[in-house]
């Protein structure tokens, strides 16, 4: 049975006593590097009160920017050279190109790389081009890509449509008892799968000049034409089932013989056009996926480039672009209500508020003007008033729970009747957003569909968005900070639901994070603020995890490849997010005078940038102020096993959070 501590235990305001410095060289140190993160943190604030600092993923968006251009005869485009000059500089030396550094062989990355270069001219011949080609046909050869990979080939007329599951628009009519249905998948699925059902009715090619194919990169030439996915030998199984649906759909696709086709794609043409309408987002899911699928399906259906819904895409997709000198990177999306909500509830550890900071006031001015009013697709399953917050810049169909709950309770921290009250409009929200398992999902209220995954266009790995325990435990955080205690029949379903999901070792998995170290800090900081006693068992058996895997000099690190090996928990390269979310965990579990914390806080402050750092690029490639950290690898979780992200403030408020709450709370024991 799980043990409830007094209410609101770990909510602790900043700000009382004074670190003993004589007495406490650490705390001196930490005190220091708290104030210079701080400064770091406010010189990066634009003038109107928000943070966005460059999202980074890997080298599909310039590959799939490049393909798109070419399904859309655009291949002139001035900026293709410096884009493929980026992703040039991606190629590994093995041949091959990697979600991460340090990842394993994408075999869907490497051929659409591969086949990026080769438009551009590179021949086959070449030693990179035979490298890749190499490394592809180790790694399954390019029948190992992905449905979403296979798109751009078969739009290039590279593969059959044939080898591209097909995804019926008539699925728009499905009714909604029905198991697959629309609502029942993930937001982002939807806002992907609509333009490409469109595509694979249509089904366009573009015509490449002779002689440009990749039949040299299949280790079975057949999956060019078919579907290279595989009947399961037992025959009663749900792959087996979606499998023989799929050669159904196209061999009625082939005998046109569907009489709601032609409503089905209008119905499509619909949907989209209404999630894409430049007064409520940023472009067709506000990512960049969606994006470049609107643009394809909808010049299937005739749309001239000049038209305003097509400018209109283009401009948004454009908008993710970055340019430096020798080429171009592009981003997946922004990330300012995110970064923004983060920094503000950092700087609210440091002592910050509106009454004393004017950087406060202006992010919190900030944040509530983008505070959702739309009733967007979560609607279709939640009876609740338009609230929250999304992750971009304007985003209003898809507000999600993770962004509202870290809004919510950096605006109540921060003070001020306005905040609080917008605050309290983010909670009401994410309680009408409680899944039934007793967790929260990012952006609706769902269940666990397992079955949904056996799609054949579902390996993306992210087909749905069930419940997780890192989004529960920032959920529990905010609504501590709100008030709700042990006792709310909410908090008590996801104390349960986070307890059920903890690993044998004692970890949490992190599915917007990397990972368990990221899922540990999430669900133990939301247990310890709604009140658990952080001396059971079960909870210093978390401890006890993150113990056995700190680095010998007090660092964390954790790569993506944990993802795809548990064996790898907690296990990589040493990176100051990760050591400030161990950090941050220890202490909660541990108390402010645990000595592995201490080991933690002194490696963050001896690796944090000086004024001498700051403008040596060799020592810090991102061109950090003074006072931030250096971390080039990728601590974010797109999709897991698919695609990662590296957030470049992480380095920074991350850090600066840790550093504030230990700080304080040894100023507390001081006092005490």
């Amino acid at each position: 049975m799980t043990t409830i501590a007094s209410p609101g235990r770990a909510a602790v305001r900043p700000g009382r006593g004074a670190p003993d410095a004589d007495a406490d060289p650490l705390v001196a140190a930490a005190s220091e590097s708290l104030d210079r993160a701080v400064a770091a943190l406010l010189s990066l604030q634009k003038p109107d009160g928000h943070w966005c600092a460059e999202l980074q993923g890997d080298s599909i968006l310039n590959s799939e920017y490049t393909l798109m251009k070419w399904i859309l005869r655009q291949e002139d485009d001035p900026r293709l050279p410096k884009i493929l000059a980026y992703l040039r500089r991606l190629q590994r030396e093995d041949g091959a190109w990697g979600q991460f550094p340090g990842s394993g062989v994408d075999v869907s990355a490497t051929v659409k790389a591969y086949v990026c270069l080769l438009l551009d001219g590179d021949s086959p011949e070449a030693l990179h081009m035979q490298r890749a080609a190499a490394a592809i046909r180790a790694h399954g050869g390019a029948e190992a890509c992905n449905s979403f990979s296979n798109f751009y080939l078969a739009a290039l007329g590279l593969i059959d449509w044939d080898a591209v599951p097909a995804i019926p628009p008539e699925m728009i009519y499905l009714p909604r008892w029905f198991y697959f249905h629309l609502d029942k998948v993930s937001a982002w699925t939807r806002t992907m799968i609509l333009p490409l059902a469109i595509c694979t009715a249509l089904r366009p090619v573009r015509a490449l000049p002779a002689g440009i194919n990749i039949d040299h990169l299949f280790l079975d030439g057949r999956f060019k034409r078919t579907l290279s996915k595989k009947f399961d030998a037992f025959p009663f199984t749900w792959n087996n089932l979606f499998l023989a649906v799929d050669r159904v759909l196209k061999v009625i696709q082939k005998a046109d013989a569907s009489p709601l086709r032609r409503r089905a794609l209008k119905a499509a043409e619909r949907w989209i056009l209404d999630r894409a309408d430049a007064k409520h987002t940023e472009g067709l899911g506000a990512i960049f996926p969606p994006m470049v699928y609107l643009q394809v399906a909808f010049d299937a259906l005739g749309y001239a480039r000049s038209h305003p819904v097509m400018r209109q895409a283009e401009r948004n997709l454009d908008d993710f672009i970055i340019e430096e000198e020798d080429h171009i990177r592009i981003q997946p999306c922004f990330s300012p209500v995110w970064d923004t909500g983060i920094a503000l509830y950092a700087l609210t550890e440091s002592g910050r508020t509106i009454s004393n900071s004017p950087e406060v006031a202006r992010a919190c001015d900030w944040l509530r003007g983008k505070e959702n009013r739309l009733a967007g697709d979560w609607s279709r399953t939640v009876d609740a008033q338009p609230a929250g917050w999304y992750f971009e810049y304007r985003n209003e169909w898809y507000p999600d729970v993770d962004d509202t709950a870290m809004v919510a309770m950096a605006l109540h921290r921060a003070g001020g009747e306005a905040n609080r009250a917008a605050g309290k409009r983010g909670v009401n929200w994410i309680l009408a957003m409680l899944n039934d398992d007793g967790g929260w999902a990012a952006f609706d209220k769902t269940r666990d569909r397992p079955i949904l995954e056996k799609v054949p266009f579902a390996d993306h790995n992210a087909m749905q968005d069930p419940s997780c325990p890192d989004i529960t435990g920032r959920v529990l955080e905010c609504l501590a900070w709100h008030g709700l205690r042990a006792d709310h029949h909410a908090v008590q379903r996801a104390v349960k639901f986070i307890r059920s999901r903890q690993e044998p070792e004692g970890c949490w998995f992190g599915r917007w994070g990397v990972n368990y170290i990221y899922g540990t800090w999430q669900a133990v900081g939301g247990l310890r603020h709604i009140g658990v006693d952080m001396t059971q068992p079960w909870i210093r058996r978390a401890g006890a995890w993150l113990k056995s895997v700190q680095n010998a000099n007090g660092s964390f690190g954790e790569s993506a490849n944990s993802y795809e090996d548990p064996s790898l928990k907690g296990v990589g390269p040493s990176t100051a997010s990760q050591t400030a979310w161990a950090a941050m965990t220890l202490q909660t579990i541990f108390g402010p005078d645990d000595p592995d914390l201490a080991r933690a806080i002194q490696w963050l402050c001896e690796t944090q940038l000086s004024d001498d750092d700051a403008p040596n690029r060799s020592v810090n490639p991102d061109g950090d102020p003074p006072g931030s950290w250096v971390e080039t690898e990728f601590t974010g979780t797109g999709f897991p096993r698919v695609f990662y992200l590296r957030y470049h403030l992480y380095r920074l408020y991350f850090p600066l959070m840790a550093l504030a709450r230990f700080v304080r709370a040894r100023a507390e024991a001081h006092v005490q």
